[in-house]
Parts: C-alpha cells; structure tokens; sequence
C-alpha cells in the first residue's frame, strides 16, 4: 500500500430526536453533511437515561434503502410486517433491506440501564429500490473479531481483513463495516477499495487519521463525537497515541445516482416518492 486517504471534511454530530422521542446523535443526514454516498444517515444513541429512550421507535414505513443497526450496549427488539422478529443484544447487527417496503418497530427490552449503538442508512440503486425486503441479524458470536497488528482489534461486520470475511455482503454497495479498537501505541493499516467513500468515526478515547506527511507525528487528531469523510484513493492508516481509542470504520461503493428522500423514503425521482407514500397509505406494503 502506497498512497494514503487524507482527511478532507470533519463533522461533529448534532443532538437530535427521532422515533418517539429517542434522542440521539445525528452525523450523516445533517446540515454538514448530508450524505456520503451510498450513505444517506449515520445516527448514534447512547444514553444511561431510559426517558431518552424507553419510547423507542413504534411501526414506521421505509421503502428505497437498507437499514443497519449495530448494538454496543442494552436491548432492541425488532419486528415487521414480513413476519420478522428479533432481539438485538451487545454486540449484534440487524442489516434491514427496506426494498419495496416495509413497516417495522423497535423497541427497548430494558427499562433501565445504558443503551448505546449506531443507525446507518444504505441506499440502494435504482435497480434495487423495489426488490423483495429482506431482514438479517447477527449476534455477536456470529461476528468475526481479528488482531491484524499488536494493540489492534477489530470486528468485521462487512468486507473482509487478514482474510476473515464479514457476516455482511452487498455487492451493489460493497461495503465494509468495522469496529475498530486500538490500544495507546498502536497502529493500523486497512485496506480500502479505490474510489469507495470511506468515513471514520470516533465514539471512544481518541485516533489519529495519518497522512502522506506523517513522518514524525502528523496526521488529524479526531476525540470521541467526530466523523472525519476522507478522499476516495488509497489506504486508511489509523494510530492511538497518549490513549486508546475506538471508532467505526465505513466504506461503500458510491451509486453516483440522484437522491430524492422524504422522511422514511429514498427513491429516484420526486414521482418515485410520491407513489411511496400512496402505496403507504394504500396498505401496500
């Protein structure tokens, strides 16, 4: 690996409040960044406060794109109108392919005690939006967990490293997926297709994003509660330095497509929407 992607934007997320009530951190989906294609939203929850949660989110449609939720602590029960049900526990990934549509709720399994993790939005292509929808969940037994380098672990929800493949594949998007944990001192190297957009967000201690410079030290220095969006060439080279530190990494193949999205709709076209909600209203999902 030779060229190395360089920070070009740094967001920090913004208190928000979706479903009935929840409140949460949005990242992607927000006025600094809006999308990241084939990203359309990245939200993070994490509160010890069951007011701020115990709402949850009741049925609500989508049509047009995939869901993923990645549980760190706590308990969420998912259910649909296809007949899906589950509990997603610490350490479980729910990745939901809304496609034509589909109407699902999820809602804690706990009235006290924390709970944390993260909402991504995927969008499909246009050949895509309309297929069947499709529901899958992953506990965390199922998902891989690799130490590529001394002071490094990482769990592979999607994409592959140090020749594990994860429990996830979407070839329209081809995405990679990682939870990535470095101890003070260590650093790490990860492969990234060219032209993918790729995004790194911190949610504990704190990492430094190298660059092509970093001879002695440099790089961007990013705490917990920042995404850095990074060019689409080359490789990411991720240090701990005082601490450690702990982020998601996030890459997909961008779709180059025009995005019209209302609420919990992402199509096409404004005609495209427009047919989501009827059929909504309809009952035809």
């Amino acid at each position: 690996m030779t060229a190395i992607r360089r920070v070009v934007q740094v967001v920090t997320g913004q208190a928000a409040s979706d479903g009935a009530g929840v409140r949460l951190t949005r990242v992607i989906g927000g006025p600094s960044l809006p999308d990241l294609d084939p990203f359309l939203l990245l939200d993070e929850f994490g509160t010890d406060r069951p007011e701020d949660y115990i709402a949850g989110f009741p049925d609500h449609p989508h049509r047009g794109f995939e869901t993923v939720t990645y549980m760190l602590d706590g308990r969420m029960r998912h259910r649909d109108n296809h007949g899906n049900e589950g509990v997603l526990v610490p350490g479980a990934v729910q990745w939901m392919t809304a496609g034509r549509g589909i109407i699902h709720s999820e809602m804690p399994e706990q009235e006290q005690g924390r709970m944390r993790g993260f909402q991504l939005w995927v969008n499909l292509p246009a050949r895509d939006k309309m297929t069947a929808p499709r529901y899958q969940e992953f506990g965390p037994d199922r998902i891989p967990v690799v130490q590529p380098v001394p002071g490094a672990s990482v769990k592979v929800i999607a994409g592959a490293l140090a020749g594990v493949q994860g429990v996830i594949r979407q070839p329209a998007t081809d995405p990679i997926y990682l939870d990535v944990a470095l101890a003070a001192g260590s650093r790490l190297d990860l492969p990234v297709p060219d032209g993918h957009n790729a995004f790194v967000y911190v949610f504990e201690g704190a990492l430094t994003i190298a660059d092509d410079s970093d001879q002695g030290g440099g790089g961007r220095s990013l705490s917990a509660g920042h995404l850095a969006r990074l060019d689409r060439h080359g490789h990411l080279s991720l240090r701990a330095e005082a601490g450690a530190g702990r982020a998601i990494v996030v890459a997909g193949r961008p779709l180059d497509e025009p995005i019209a999205r209302h609420g919990p709709f992402v199509m096409n076209s404004r005609e495209q929407l427009m047919a989501a909600f009827e059929d909504f209203r309809a009952g035809r999902f």
